[in-house]
């Protein structure tokens, strides 16, 4: 399996195991939450998961901005992720986050937050976001799914309230469904 940046050759395969591990209109949805993130951050970086010539896993990292007290913070969500349905629970999700967090530390983005289940994350280096003075974008969100990695460049005076890209609240994208 080789670990790599997505370019825009990846785009349609990337969707296509975003639509087929997420499934029906769910998938659907990820699908049209995908573009519409990729066209509406310049900034964002996607990371494919390759075996055999084959798209078989994606994440994407996009800008939000945390709101600390005294400016505006560029920070990355962590979403969608998915791994293909013939290919999960082997370790590509796992090896996909890795490398992506890796690559925002090396690009010295200080926090990455996500939306998810902690017995999950908790093992790839995220924490509650609350435990660590981080307000939640949304009501919506349980406060234990609200989770948060803090890189080398993430500093004290970092805190406050995520505020999601507009996407995320165009397409009902917050919250855990």
């Amino acid at each position: 399996m080789i670990l790599r940046e997505e370019t825009a050759a990846d785009h349609d395969a990337a969707r296509e195991v975003q639509r087929a591990a997420f499934g029906g209109a769910k998938g659907d949805v990820v699908a049209r939450l995908l573009d519409a993130l990729r066209r509406d951050d310049p900034k964002w970086t996607g990371v494919v998961a390759e075996d055999g010539g084959e798209v078989i896993g994606h994440v994407l990292f996009t800008t939000s901005l945390l709101d600390a007290p005294s400016r505006l913070v560029d920070v990355r969500v962590l979403s969608p992720i998915a791994v293909a349905p013939d290919r999960q629970r082997q370790g590509v999700g796992k090896r996909l986050i890795e490398y992506g967090v890796a690559l925002m530390e090396e690009r010295g983005v200080p926090l990455v937050f996500l939306e998810g289940d902690p017995a999950y994350y908790s093992r790839r280096g995220f924490s509650p976001g609350g435990d660590h003075g981080f307000r939640k974008p949304s009501l919506r969100l349980p406060d234990v799914a609200f989770q948060v990695v803090k890189l080398s460049a993430y500093e004290e005076w970092m805190t406050g309230t995520l505020v999601y890209l507009h996407t995320f609240w165009d397409l009902d994208c917050v919250g855990l469904r």
